[in-house]
């Protein structure tokens, strides 16, 4: 298990290694889908068992991995 940003880790027996909330096989995508169709936080919250620190982390990870992107203009 590794721990890739804060509350977020990776391991390769868990969701085939895909990023995590920590201690959870909840995937950040899931967490940041279910936001993206407008679930409110606390029903994902409830649905799978998390907090608002945990939610809001994964948000936090998908926010840098966007500003890290390079996207080509054509």
């Amino acid at each position: 298990m590794k721990e890739i940003f804060p509350q977020i880790t990776l391991d390769e027996k868990i969701q085939f290694g895909k990023p995590v909330i920590t201690g959870t096989r909840v995937p950040v995508e899931v967490i940041v889908g279910h936001i993206a169709a407008g679930d409110q936080m606390e029903t994902v919250m409830k649905e799978y068992g998390l907090t608002r620190e945990q939610i809001l982390a994964a948000l936090k990870y998908a926010a840098k991995l966007v500003g890290e992107e390079l996207v080509m203009a054509r």
